[in-house]
């Protein structure tokens, strides 16, 4: 506890995670075939998304953890109701209203964004 690498299985599994991850990267780099580049790292991509639910969800909730939810806890541990207090549902609950808003009023600048820029490109080409 407190150091740096505590050999925690949420942490080993998440270390584990980035490496594949990283090597997918360098999967694709690997190649200049664009349509061998896209198939080979589709299926690759779908191998390591299915090495997450071992690496991240099932294996440490079979061992002995630092972190809630390991051997012999019930239910999803990050979302224990007896941990969250009154105060913070106060705070967090608006907090999740306007995150959820801000997400929609990007989402619809882009869309905007592209809208015109689209109207500009059919001026410009017709």
């Amino acid at each position: 506890m407190g150091a740096a690498w505590s050999n925690d299985p949420k942490q080993t599994g998440t270390a584990m995670a980035i490496l594949i991850y990283c090597a997918y990267f360098v999967l694709r780099g690997s190649m200049n075939d664009i349509d061998k580049k896209a198939k080979i790292g589709a299926v690759y991509n779908i191998f390591a998304f299915c090495m997450l639910f071992p690496t991240l969800y099932i294996m440490p909730r079979m061992t002995e953890s630092l972190h809630p939810g390991g051997l012999g806890s019930q239910g999803n541990p990050g979302l224990n109701p007896n941990d969250t207090s009154a105060a913070l549902k106060t705070v967090m609950y608006p907090a999740f209203i306007g995150w959820t808003l801000l997400s929609v009023w990007v989402a619809t600048l882009f869309v905007r964004y592209r809208t015109l820029l689209e109207k500009k490109l059919d001026r410009a080409l017709g």
